[in-house]
Formats: C-alpha cells, sequence, structure tokens
C-alpha cells in the first residue's frame, strides 16, 4: 500500500493486516473490544448513523484517528490535539543494553500490569494478539525480576508497522530501555521491508523528542477523536 494509508491508520490496518479481526463491512469496521477501542471509516463522507450505529453498544466509546465520518445528532464527539505521526526510513544504531526478549502469552500478565501503570488508555486484554512485542527484563531493588520495559507491534498495512506501547517501569527510567527497544524493532521492521511509524502525543515531550535525537520525523499531525453513541 502507499504511504498515503497513513493517514487513515485505524481504517488501513482493518483492511489489510488485521482484516481477519474487523468487525463490519462496508465503509466503517472496528476491532474487537479486547483488543483496541480503535473504529475506522473509509472516508469522511460515511453516514455514522447508518454504517457506525450498528458497531457500538448504546453508550459505549470508540476512538478514530484521521478521518472523522459525517455525524448526527445523535453521536457525543471529543476532540483531542492532534497526534504526532512520525517514521523513519533507515536503520538506527542500536544502543548497548541488556538482552531483549520476545514476549509471549506467559508473559501477559506482566505486560498488562506494566501497560496499567504507564500506559493505561488503550491497552486491552488481547492487544498483545495484534503484533509482536519484545521486552527488558531485570532485577529491581529487592532484587526482583520484573519487565522494566516494553514495546510492540500495533497498527500497520502491508507495507508499514507501527511501533507501539514503547514504555518503561517508572523503577527503571534513564537507562536508555526505550531507546534501545526503539531501535531494535525499527531495525528488524526495515529488515523486513517495512517502514515504521509511531504515533506520540505533543503533550508528550520527552518521548517525542527522544524519537527526534533518533532520526524519526514527523509525517504530519494526525486528527484525534473519542466518539460515543448517545445514552446508555
Amino acid at each position: 500500500m502507499a504511504d498515503f494509508t497513513l493517514d487513515n491508520p485505524f481504517w488501513s490496518a482493518l483492511r489489510s493486516i488485521h482484516r481477519g479481526l474487523a468487525i463490519g463491512s462496508g465503509d466503517a469496521a472496528r476491532y474487537p473490544a479486547d483488543f483496541a477501542p480503535f473504529l475506522g471509516v473509509a472516508n469522511a463522507g460515511v453516514d455514522a448513523d447508518h454504517a457506525i450505529a450498528p458497531l457500538l453498544a448504546m453508550g459505549e466509546t470508540v476512538l478514530l484517528l484521521g478521518t472523522l465520518p459525517d455525524l448526527s445528532n445523535a453521536w457525543q464527539l471529543e476532540t483531542f490535539r492532534p497526534l504526532a505521526q512520525m517514521i523513519r526510513d533507515e536503520p538506527l544504531e542500536v544502543p548497548d543494553g541488556p538482552g531483549i526478549i520476545p514476549l509471549t502469552e506467559s508473559h501477559r500478565a506482566d505486560v498488562l500490569a506494566l501497560t496499567a501503570l504507564v500506559y493505561p488508555h488503550y491497552f486491552r486484554p488481547r492487544t498483545m494478539e495484534l503484533g509482536r512485542y519484545f521486552g527488558i527484563y531485570m532485577p529491581d531493588a529487592s532484587g526482583k525480576v520484573r519487565l522494566a520495559a516494553m514495546i510492540g507491534e500495533r497498527l500497520g498495512t502491508d507495507t508499514h508497522t507501527e511501533m507501539s506501547a514503547i514504555c518503561t517501569h517508572p523503577d527503571f527510567t534513564g537507562r536508555g530501555y526505550a531507546r534501545r527497544l526503539t531501535a531494535f524493532l525499527t531495525n528488524d521492521t526495515l529488515a523486513r521491508g517495512r517502514t515504521p511509524f509511531l504515533h506520540v502525543s505533543h503533550e508528550n515531550p520527552h518521548a517525542k523528542s527522544l524519537y527526534e535525537r533518533m532520526g524519526y520525523r514527523l509525517r504530519r499531525d494526525i486528527p484525534f477523536w473519542a466518539l460515543k453513541a448517545q445514552g446508555g
């Protein structure tokens, strides 16, 4: 798929790498709620009452990125500050550091505990099934080995892969683990013939600055909304 598919990333993913998970048909689709609270539409002319209402429970909220459908008064819309969508075309130097391991079902409880602590809004019980996830385990001050940092793949197309859930436990910040994981997965993605991209809030300047220093460039600011079916 061409680069423009990143302008509508939820829809693009649900029509390509995640089409087997997509709920809906025609011009609107969503992820199962236990995977992600994301919904996508084909274009801004899609009639929400017709295409989206059958996909949501009354009172349920979903998130949209890049493309907003045509809404009636039956919907409650919350507009957030646009996200920075960043992209990298070339490999990165991977900083030295502890070993990186694939995260599997056996690590799910650790992943959910970490994301609930530092990344609580979008990670759901089955989000790990959207792509590959990797982590660094290290002993804490008491000697207990814990999931110190992680990264994963979430959205994407046949040509692009999103770096997601890049997070570090507060007890392990300042050690360069997020940088090491991001460089590792960026390079692996490029080696697989796909282009890595990510989304970061402008309200998280520390993370945005890290990605900029690593060589990720701003592709665009992408609109971001929450949409709720009234009632419930």
